[in-house]
This record gives structure tokens, C-alpha cells and sequence, in this order.
């Protein structure tokens, strides 16, 4: 190793510092492992550790979108034996610009004759408009290296050696350790053939291969076939009919065909859901998913939803999930709850709108019913997974008891289509009797010329967000679905033919609409931004139906009733937070007076202000 003085120290940190958990998560950032990135995060503030394959400069930053525009970046290496590490940032236009507030803090620097590693920190919040403020919400890191130090040729271009993946920086820490030594079985497709279209639901039944025996699923692990991780957008492992048979194993059929198997119609319960950019999934040590008792899942159906949009041709996937047991069994059972917005057409959003704002209802009454008639003293939620396609840029599940509204029970203001996993909540949230859930889902269309659509695809639409929580009751779905008619009254539609015949409906007045379906009316109206943000606001005050389900297709008395969504402040008042400038950092060794001058309290600007 190649040290100078100022790095002698540094000698003896990084293996005692990573062995003392300072960094309990890390990432591969690159697919050739030349980059990987640690990090842990303590009080107001956030530590990372980069181990880069390079004898030059190292980068590493946070950006809005993935790209270099508008992002916060760091610099760092080893040159001549001196540690060096920057703060900058770009404008809208990529220009690399030194910050003139130095917020990353170098703690150690080392360089051998294949790799660089560099130790900094930074506070979370540092009241630097330059800097990005870090969040529960969805990261995504940028990175790059090169072989020669910064300065040594100018501003050296990074070429091919970038790129960016989203992260949760926040995520708490998992502190209970799996034994690799646990017994698995897998659910995997067999090959599976990928039609040339842009998305495919394709459904595969498997027996539990447990019986007789109570046991416990305490890990679930995706097994993504190389190469297919930007195919296989999502998978989700459902319940099924305990009355089935054997005779459903004999073929896979893609989902919601109209010659899908009718045994497929059983499988309503979601026990289990991963999506892309998610990783294995470890249960909380007192929780498992019960599997091996009359009660438990005999037959599973697995979805998986492949996104195809460049109609690639002659694909094969044999991709699965992988779930480790135990006999050693865990206090509680774990269920899962699909709250939010049924998937269906009535759930809709204009063109050409930079915001529009869907809200899905787990109501009062869903949750009083359920609840009273098995768990009076409530749930435990550990785990929440929010779920839109394309066209979704942030979601929140709101919590409201006796309609007072309670902290956010999850949410993310910076949501990535491609990086969707279960969050771990910092604190489990206790659900009760006579509570509402809200899942409110931001979209943008700005960049579309007709209406999207509730629906499957990922040019569709969907606001679900799941529950991960404890112990197990008879409630799988609580969601609502916004009243049709008075979204149509909207454009203008004053009557339907009756009864309804065909799906989707057919209009019968006015005259501009006559013999249209539905979609083609709100297609055919001209919508502005001015039109579609009153629609927004209506489309928010409509009663919804209720959609209250038992497991093995069941309901509860409460479905299809009406309910009128409660009154709720718009949009979300987040809480102030602490910001702490890289000043007050440094003066707070000698002028602790300096404090209040130093430390400012700011809004994050997280507010959605359209509605």
C-alpha cells in the first residue's frame, strides 16, 4: 500500500469500523463488483464507505432523477499519498461546480495497487440548497471512477464508468441473523415462454411441500433468472382454495386470459410480494408466515408480471421466489393486507397533468368490522410495500384515528417504477378498530396525449399499497373504487345505456357521445390542466365503494356498501425538520453560543400543492 502521513491513521479504522456495524448496509453499484458502497446512518447523520477498483478518483452523489442534472455530488481519491475529497454539484445544464459549503466530511482515505476506499459523512439535512436532503423516500445514487486522480488532466470524463441505482438510506437495520444453514424449497417458473408484447400476467399453481406440521417462513428470496431483472417486474404469491387438488399443478396459463384454469379464481389472498429492484425479505424475529396447518396455504398461485416493451422475441424465464423454514416457531403469524385503490377503469387520470393526485380508502368501517370480530385490540403493522406503475412519482399511506391524523405510516416522495420492496417501518404502527388508511398516489402525464387507465399494464395505473403485519386475521383486501358516474357527469354524459351489456359501457346522451364507450368519451374530451385539476378535486370528494374481502373469495358484510371519504387536509403538511450546516459543524467546537445561528429549521419540500 502506497500511504502518506496524513493516511497512517487510517490504517487501523476501516476494519474496526465495519466490524462494529457502522455500516450495516451495503450495495454493489456496478455489474462487474468494481464499486461497492457501505453506509450506516446515527442520529441527524449518515456515514458511507466506498471501495472502488480504481487508482484515480472516485465519485459518488445523489441526484433527482438518476442523471447528472441537478445532482450532489462528492470527489475523492488519493493523490501522491494525500487524501482529497470534495463537495460539488451540477446545474440544470450537468456543469460540475465546487459547493461553496463543504458538507461531506472525509474521515479516512486509502489507496493500494487495485483499489481506492474513502470514509466521509455528512449530516442528513445540512440546509445547503445545493445538497439533497436525505429522506425514507427512495435515493437514487449516482457513482463514477476513473484511473487517473482529479487534476491530474483537467476535469477527467468518467466515460463508461457510471451509473446510478436507487436506494433506501434510511431503511432500519436488520438485526436478526438468518442461519445459513435453514431448509428452503423454491417456487420458480419452467421456462416459461415470453410473448412479443409489452406485458404479460403469467400464472403458475404449486402445492406447498409442507404438511401435516406447523411451521414457520421466515425469509423469502427472489430468484431472478440472469439477465431478466429488468423483465420481471413483479412477483406475487397468492393464496388459493384449500378444496383444490393436485390435478391444478399439471401447466402455468397466463393470468386473467379468458381461458385462465378456473381453479386461478380461488387465489385471492396475497401472502407474499416482491417487486423490481427489491431484495430478500426477512421476516421480524417474533413473526413468520405459517405454512404446514389446515389453516395455512396448501396451493399457492405465484404471478409474474413480465414487462416486455420492446417486444422482444423468443424469451425464456425460469425466474421464482426461494422461501427458508423453520420448525423453530415464531410467536405470531404474519398476514398481508392489499390497501388502496382497486384496480379497475373507474380509477382514471387526464392527460398532460404534471400532478394529479388518486386516493385509495382502507375505511373505518372495513377496518371496525374485521377488527372487532377478530383482533379488538388491533393489528401490528412491521412492514409496508407501495405499489403504481409508470406514471406514479410519489405515494403516502396516511393513518387517521377518530379523525385525527396520526404520523405517516409509510411513504415515498421520490418513487422509482423500477425499485419497488417492502419497507421495514422504523417503529411497528398499531391498527385499531375504527381507523382509516389512506393511500394517496402522485402521478405525472405530462408526457401523455390520452387518459391512463386503472388497469394491469404498466402504461396503466395502480395506488396499492400492502401491510406486512402481526398477528394474522381474516382480511385480506380493504380498498375502495370512486363512483363512475359522476366522474362522467364531469365531461358532460347525461345517460347510459340500460342494463349494461357490454364492458365498458356504452353512452346514450349527449349527441357528441352517443354510442361511445366510456374511455372513448374521456378520450374524446379536451382536456386542459385548468380542466383536469377540477376534475381532481372531484374526483376526491366522490363516495367510493368499499371493498371489505375474506381469504377463499369471502367478504365481509361491509362490501359494496358507499362510504363518503372522510375530510382530510390537502396536500400532507410534512413535519419540520432540523437542518445542520457544515458551519455550525465546525463552529460548534469553540462557539457552542453560535448554536442558534448555526442550526435552522426548515420544511423539506415535500408538500404536493395542487390540490
Amino acid at each position: 500500500m502506497r500511504l502518506g502521513p496524513l493516511l497512517l491513521w487510517g490504517l487501523l479504522l476501516p476494519a474496526a469500523t465495519a466490524a462494529a456495524g457502522r455500516y450495516p448496509h451495503s450495495a454493489v453499484l456496478d455489474g462487474a463488483a468494481g464499486y461497492r458502497l457501505l453506509w450506516g446512518h446515527q442520529g441527524s447523520s449518515i456515514s458511507f464507505r466506498l471501495e472502488v477498483r480504481t487508482q484515480g478518483y472516485v465519485g459518488f452523489g445523489l441526484s433527482p432523477t438518476g442523471a447528472m442534472a441537478a445532482a450532489d455530488i462528492v470527489v475523492g481519491g488519493v493523490a501522491r499519498g494525500k487524501p482529497y475529497l470534495q463537495d460539488y454539484f451540477t446545474d440544470a445544464n450537468r456543469a460540475l461546480k465546487r459547493d461553496s459549503q463543504q458538507d461531506y466530511h472525509l474521515e479516512y482515505a486509502m489507496e493500494n495497487s487495485t483499489h481506492t476506499i474513502l470514509a466521509f459523512s455528512r449530516e442528513l439535512h445540512t440546509c445547503d440548497t445545493n445538497d439533497k436532503s436525505i429522506t425514507e423516500s427512495t435515493v437514487r445514487v449516482i457513482w463514477a471512477y476513473h484511473h487517473k486522480d482529479m487534476g491530474e488532466a483537467g476535469q477527467n470524463y468518467h466515460g463508461s464508468n457510471r451509473g446510478s441505482k436507487s436506494l433506501r438510506l434510511l431503511n432500519p437495520e436488520k438485526k436478526n441473523v438468518i442461519s445459513a444453514s435453514l431448509a428452503y424449497f423454491d417456487l420458480t417458473n419452467q421456462d416459461v415462454p415470453i410473448p412479443d408484447k409489452d406485458t404479460t400476467y403469467w400464472c403458475q399453481m404449486f402445492k406447498i411441500p409442507i404438511h401435516h406440521e406447523k411451521h414457520h417462513v421466515i425469509k423469502v428470496e427472489p430468484l431472478i433468472q440472469k439477465g431478466h431483472g429488468n423483465l420481471v417486474h413483479h412477483i406475487l404469491l397468492y393464496q388459493c382454495s384449500s378444496s383444490l387438488n393436485d390435478s391444478v399443478l399439471d401447466y402455468g396459463h397466463e393470468c386473467y386470459h379468458p381461458n385462465m384454469p378456473d381453479s386461478f379464481l380461488t387465489c385471492e389472498t396475497v401472502i407474499f410480494a416482491w417487486a423490481i429492484g427489491g431484495e430478500a425479505f426477512t421476516y421480524p424475529p417474533r413473526v413468520g408466515l405459517s405454512i404446514g396447518t389446515p389453516t395455512d396455504p396448501q396451493y399457492v398461485l405465484m404471478e409474474v408480471h413480465y414487462d416486455n416493451p420492446s417486444y422482444l422475441e423468443g424469451l425464456i424465464d425460469n425466474s421464482g421466489l426461494r422461501l427458508f423454514y423453520t420448525t423453530d416457531l415464531r410467536k405470531y403469524d404474519a398476514g398481508v393486507i392489499e390497501a388502496g385503490l382497486w384496480v379497475s377503469l373507474f380509477h382514471n387520470i387526464p392527460p398532460g397533468m404534471p400532478e394529479f393526485m388518486s386516493e385509495g380508502h382502507c375505511t373505518l368501517e372495513c377496518l371496525e368490522e374485521a377488527l372487532d370480530a377478530e383482533r379488538p385490540s388491533g393489528i401490528h403493522v412491521f412492514a409496508v410495500l407501495l405499489h403504481a406503475h409508470l406514471a406514479g412519482r410519489a405515494i403516502r399511506m396516511r393513518h387517521f384515528r377518530k379523525g385525527e391524523e396520526q404520523k405517516l405510516l409509510a411513504y415515498d416522495d421520490e418513487f422509482d417504477f423500477n425499485f419497488q420492496e417492502f419497507q421495514y417501518l422504523k417503529e411497528e404502527r398499531t391498527i385499531l378498530p375504527g381507523d382509516n388508511l389512506i393511500t394517496e398516489c402522485r402521478y405525472s402525464t405530462v408526457d401523455r396525449i390520452r387518459m391512463t387507465w386503472g388497469g394491469l399494464s404498466t402504461r396503466n395505473e395502480m395506488c396499492l399499497s400492502y401491510l406486512l403485519y402481526y398477528p394474522r386475521i381474516n382480511l385480506t383486501r380493504c380498498a375502495s373504487i370512486p363512483d363512475i358516474m359522476e366522474q362522467l357527469q364531469f365531461i358532460g354524459v347525461k345517460e347510459i345505456y340500460r342494463p349494461v351489456r357490454t364492458w365498458p359501457f356504452i353512452i346514450k346522451s349527449p349527441k357528441q357521445y352517443k354510442n361511445l364507450s366510456f374511455m372513448d368519451a374521456m378520450n374524446k374530451f379536451k382536456w386542459s390542466r385548468s380542466a383536469g385539476l377540477s376534475y381532481n378535486e372531484l374526483v376526491l370528494r366522490l363516495p367510493v365503494t368499499v371493498r371489505c374481502s375474506k381469504t377463499d373469495n369471502a367478504e365481509w358484510s361491509i362490501q359494496g356498501m358507499t362510504s363518503i371519504p372522510p375530510e382530510i387536509e390537502r396536500p400532507y403538511r410534512t413535519e419540520p425538520v432540523i437542518c445542520i450546516s457544515s458551519s455550525y459543524l465546525h463552529c460548534s467546537l469553540f462557539l457552542n453560543p453560535l448554536f442558534i445561528a448555526c442550526v435552522t429549521v426548515s420544511t423539506l419540500g415535500n408538500s404536493w400543492p395542487f390540490v
